[in-house]
């Protein structure tokens, strides 16, 4: 008796052995017959055919073995596109990234120094309950020029704590100051508003939650000098790293997010111009319709617009601001599932991009929102459970298979080949943000293997809510006041200047 492993696995074995063993057994004589033949039987009595619900059952069994089969070729493939995707997304964006870095250092070369302004700006400052963090934003803003070049619009969103109160004591006579209370309409209604009041070319937004480093307006405005520009986004960085969740936005913010804007700049393609830190052509914003109040995502949809209409959108590495990051799960849930809708929403309104004829709106910008924004989160996560089962059942086949191959040698070489090119680009990344302390790059590793898992929660729950419709709120987040102006782990190379929170 010969027995051959044929329990599920790997058989490439049991395939390698059969001609073998067929060769030899018929060179001593052997003839191989079915067993039907050797017991004298029928095909038909062996194996009777099945009918009423023995059929039905029969089918519904191979259908269903047919179905699991399906699925596993889907998956891998999934999980093999999804590798190879996110390695040449990440390659792409790392050359492109270095090409900015060295465009910018040519044009370092030929025009040094940010020193002036380019023309003078108004900063418009939205604030909702903002009464913890008011004072040291427009604090960080009165370091940034004269009232020659700089008025500031604070406008309290019908706030219902002390918000403009707070602002209005500190700064109630102060020439380049002005408060503005404006009924509640959300943010969008509230930056319309400070439109309206706006008297320069170039318009400055800025959360109030922020606080902006030494030069940055003069950075942020430097690009304005080209008259195809119509917007600059600017580089905001968490500044306020005390705990792991922070830490790890912090790792985001380095590693994905900026270098995302620093390479898409070259193709005119980059998608969100922040509401922490970003400069805008007044005239374009009135040409355009001004900030939609129908998105959670103002600043993503405001920036497709403004692209749509042909105008040029970059990004300013040296305009550096410091921003609060939610530091508890729930707020990070919060806020990203904020982020997300409104950047389906704001999607949504540019579908007919291809029928417009703006091909680079519609063949760069809106796939890579939509592919690796919403898409890949969500096959991600498949992906990451599917890899996890698979990790599970081999560990639990070696115990009664010694001998088992195991993984997949290719599924593990591709998973490597991810894991590092993502390490590479975030080291990559680190190099091209100057001031930044390599140390905090330690926590890269568990950002990667923990802190996604909440990004595909939210991406879930935002896709769901998309494909349900109906009203989503703003989810407005609690203030700590824990920002500071060259925050642990980034060295400016200049003192701190601004103030702290208040109450400091």
């Amino acid at each position: 008796m010969v027995l051959l492993h044929d329990a599920g696995g790997n058989r490439a074995q049991t395939v390698a052995a059969l001609p073998r063993i067929i060769r030899e057994l018929r060179a001593h004589g052997y003839r191989l017959v079915t067993v039907s033949a050797l017991a004298g039987l029928s095909r038909e009595q062996v194996m009777p055919p099945t009918t009423g619900v023995g059929a039905w059952l029969t089918r519904a069994g191979g259908f269903g073995f047919g179905l699991v089969t399906a699925f596993g070729v889907l998956l891998a493939a999934l999980f093999v596109t999804g590798i190879v995707l996110s390695c040449l997304r990440l390659a792409f964006i790392s050359v492109l990234g270095l090409l900015e870095a060295a465009g910018r250092g040519r044009q370092d070369r030929d025009a040094p120094g940010v020193a002036a302004f380019l023309v003078p700006v108004t900063v418009l400052v939205p604030a909702f309950n903002e009464e913890r963090v008011i004072l040291a934003t427009v604090a960080s803003l009165l370091t940034q020029g004269d009232a020659s070049q700089v008025r500031v619009l604070v406008i309290d969103d019908g706030s219902s704590d002390r918000t403009a109160q707070v602002a209005l004591d500190a700064y109630g006579t102060h020439p380049q100051v002005e408060v503005h209370r404006v009924p509640n309409g959300g943010k969008a209604s509230a930056l319309n508003h400070g439109l309206r009041l706006a008297r320069t070319d170039v318009v400055v937004v800025i959360d109030a939650d922020t606080q902006l480093a030494p030069g940055a307006l003069a950075a942020l405005t430097r690009p304005f000098a080209d008259g195809s520009v119509a917007a600059v986004a600017g580089n905001a960085k968490v500044g306020n790293r005390v705990n792991l969740l922070t830490r790890w936005q912090a790792l985001e913010y380095i590693t994905a997010q900026n270098v995302e804007r620093r390479a898409l700049a070259l193709l005119n393609s980059v998608s969100v111009v922040p509401g922490a830190i970003g400069a805008w052509r007044r005239d374009v914003l009135l040409e355009v319709g001004g900030f939609a109040t129908d998105t959670l995502a103002e600043d993503a949809d405001l920036t497709l617009r403004v692209l749509a209409a042909g105008w040029r959108v970059t990004y300013e590495q040296r305009a550096v601001a410091f921003t609060e990051a939610p530091q508890t799960v729930r707020g990070f849930l919060k806020q990203r599932f904020r982020w997300m809708y409104g950047i389906l929403q704001a999607t949504w309104k540019q579908r007919g991009a291809v029928r417009a004829g703006q091909r680079r709106l519609a063949f760069v910008t809106l796939p890579n929102v939509l592919v690796f924004q919403v898409v890949l989160p969500l096959v991600s996560a498949l992906l990451d459970a599917a890899m996890l089962i698979s990790t599970a059942w081999n560990v639990q086949q070696a115990r009664f298979h010694p001998d088992s191959p195991g993984m997949s040698g290719h599924v593990l070489a591709f998973y490597l080949l991810f894991v590092g090119v993502d390490l590479f680009a975030g080291v990559l990344a680190f190099a091209l943000e100057p001031g930044e302390r390599w140390s905090l790059l330690l926590w890269l590793p568990l950002q990667r293997f923990f802190y996604r898992q909440l990004l595909y929660v939210v991406a879930i729950r935002a896709t769901l809510a998309a494909l349900r419709g109906g009203t989503v709120g703003w989810g407005k987040l609690e203030r700590l006041g824990t920002v500071r102006l060259g925050t642990e782990g980034v060295r400016q190379g200049e003192p701190r200047t601004g103030g702290g929170a208040a109450g400091d």
